[in-house]
């Protein structure tokens, strides 16, 4: 399966299904000006993963280097972004070489900064090995890291050259991973497409099964649906912003909690939809039903739903919402939320009441 993201002049293909690790070289020779590759991955993708990578390019006369981080959400930090450009620089690496991001969500953001500074722009390329970043992050150019100020207050908009989405490497995630990255497919649904809300609800079963076709159609779905908002809308500026439905509450849960374990971005994501139809529905948007509709098959699925569900004390609401003023989206210095007039029909907010925010977190 290809979808294509038809930017003007930084158009690529986002290729999806199993098997592709071992035809990488196939897809990355024309993007290559010598048969080099510099690749920046973790160490737990890399024991899993790098091995095979590295024979499949080598088979092809491709040279190969990678870099091999800590996992973990704290990576993508000052510290790891100048060590990767360090190394990088280290390996002449020129404008006309390519980097390549393997790995999940952090390492994706991580690489794609560097590549954006470095020499003021390297191309680059994902091979993303997580749900999360196959449905998602590794798509439409969003690349930078955290600070204590918040996620994702630095970086860049840095298109991908390709994208390969190799679906048969999910079966190597922890159930919980699967489970976080599966947070922002339900986001898909929720945000556009009530159907294949309707087909996620009905397929639950096939999809934790890791049923082969039943992943392809959730990747592919979740991929031409970002592809056609960042089409309308690269930089944000307005359509995009209806992919961070439940965010604004995710990114202030997130920083609650240190950006650790303890709550991984994906639950933090299916929280936060369940507080933005909550939200929705508390000012009269959508019918009463729809947030128990989202939170039924969120725990249906074994994944956290509600406040409730996170481990450990949370700042109050007054905190939460604290945390909230920091998000990147805020407008004029007053918060933009995505709310929903029902599923499948997100729209964005900025005049949202604060005492009817606060009153859904001290519900939620």
């Amino acid at each position: 399966m290809t979808v294509r993201v038809d930017l003007p002049g930084r158009a690529y293909d986002i290729e999806i299904g199993a098997g592709l690790l071992d035809r990488a070289a196939v897809h990355l020779r024309p993007f290559l000006r010598r048969p080099r590759v510099a690749i920046v991955t973790d160490a737990r993708v890399a024991e899993l993963h790098w091995p095979r990578l590295r024979d499949a390019l080598a088979r092809d006369g491709i040279d190969a280097e990678a870099l091999a981080l800590p996992p973990g959400e704290g990576t993508k930090d000052w510290e790891h972004l100048s060590r990767t450009v360090d190394w990088l620089l280290e390996r002449k690496v020129e404008r006309g070489d390519l980097v390549l991001a393997l790995g999940g969500g952090v390492i994706g953001d991580l690489a794609g900064f560097a590549a954006a500074i470095l020499r003021r722009g390297v191309r680059f390329a994902q091979v993303p090995t997580t749900l999360l970043a196959q449905v998602d992050s590794s798509v439409g150019g969003k690349t930078g890291i955290n600070t204590r100020h918040g996620k994702n207050l630095v970086g860049a908009f840095h298109q991908p050259v390709l994208v390969l989405a190799d679906t048969g490497l999910l079966a190597t995630l922890p159930r919980r991973d699967f489970l976080s990255g599966y947070g922002e497919v339900v986001k898909y649904g929720l945000l556009g497409d009530a159907a294949f809300f309707d087909w996620l609800e009905s397929h639950g079963p096939g999809i934790l099964a890791g049923e082969a076709a039943a992943l392809d159609r959730v990747v592919c779905r979740s991929c031409e649906m970002k592809a056609e908002i960042v089409m309308r809308d690269e930089t944000e500026e307005g359509d995009r912003a209806l992919l961070n439905l439940g965010h604004t509450f995710a990114h202030a849960l997130e920083a609650a909690t240190g950006y650790g374990d303890r709550l991984l971005h994906g639950e933090a994501v299916a929280i936060g939809l369940g507080l933005a139809f909550d939200l929705s529905s508390h000012l009269g948007l959508c019918p009463q039903e729809e947030p128990s509709r989202v939170r039924a098959h969120l725990r249906a699925m074994g994944m956290k739903a509600a406040l409730r569900d996170v481990p450990g004390d949370l700042p109050g609401p007054e905190g939460l919402l604290r945390l909230m003023a920091q998000d990147k989206k805020a407008v004029g210095g007053r918060l933009r939320f995505i709310l929903a007039r029902g599923i499948g029909r997100a729209f964005v907010a900025d005049d949202v009441p604060t005492e009817a925010v606060t009153g859904v977190l001290a519900n939620g």
